[in-house]
């Protein structure tokens, strides 16, 4: 496996070398001080995997453009404090795995082999964040009517399309003309970025909070 290291300490890079040399499955074609050098690197070959020291202040996120340019890349962040904050935002800037801050050599290796194939080892109380974490990012966002901007009176109309009503029914349950029921419907549909009525209306069967503050 062929690695690059990202550290603006050179001892720390240098040190690496000499762990690495003594083994025959790392080693490491390039040692690079800043991201821009990492760029140039990249150019001209693509290793197996990046080692990153984040514990330079290096922005985590400028490492989230390079992993979208080189989504195959395998990033590995190097001295991560492990903290559930920490490790979900590595993985927002498009690390594949980290080491933590008190791992030894040999940690190093399995676990920069662990990552090239595919398998990340966290503590539970880390995994146990991360599946909530990804549990609270697929919750539906809960917008209401007043997130549309709909007025009280569209918000009414809205409630009774997805009850199924006609322009004719929705006038009469709420003793308005057929003409200026029509005028609200258009309005629910451009401030909702809908076409036609029936997606307002599946959308409030499937959404119902949308319009439980109506009375």
């Amino acid at each position: 496996m062929e690695i690059i290291v990202l550290t603006p300490v050179r001892i720390l890079g240098d040190g690496l070398k000499s762990c690495f040399s003594r083994r025959s499955d790392i080693s490491i074609c390039a040692i690079v001080s800043e991201l821009a050098s990492l760029r140039e690197s990249l150019s001209n070959f693509t290793p197996d995997l990046i080692l990153v020291d984040v514990t330079q202040g290096i922005d985590l996120y400028d490492t989230r453009l390079i992993a979208q340019e080189y989504p195959e890349l395998v990033m590995v962040a190097l001295g991560l404090e492990e903290k559930r904050q920490e490790v979900i935002h590595c993985g927002k800037c498009g690390f594949s795995g980290y080491v933590a801050r008190d791992a030894n050599v040999d940690t190093l290796c399995k676990s920069l082999l662990d990552i090239i194939n595919g398998r990340l080892t966290c503590p539970a109380e880390i995994t146990k964040e991360l599946l909530k974490a990804l549990f609270r990012a697929d919750l539906p966002s809960f917008e209401t009517a007043q997130d549309y901007t709909l007025t009280r009176r569209e918000s009414d109309v809205l409630k009774l399309i997805g009850h199924g009503y006609s322009n004719k029914e929705i006038a009469r349950e709420l003793v308005l003309s057929v003409a200026t029921i029509k005028h609200h419907v258009h309005s629910i549909l451009t401030k909702m970025k809908l076409v036609r009525r029936a997606q307002a209306m599946r959308k409030v069967r499937e959404e119902p909070w949308l319009v439980s503050s109506s009375k």
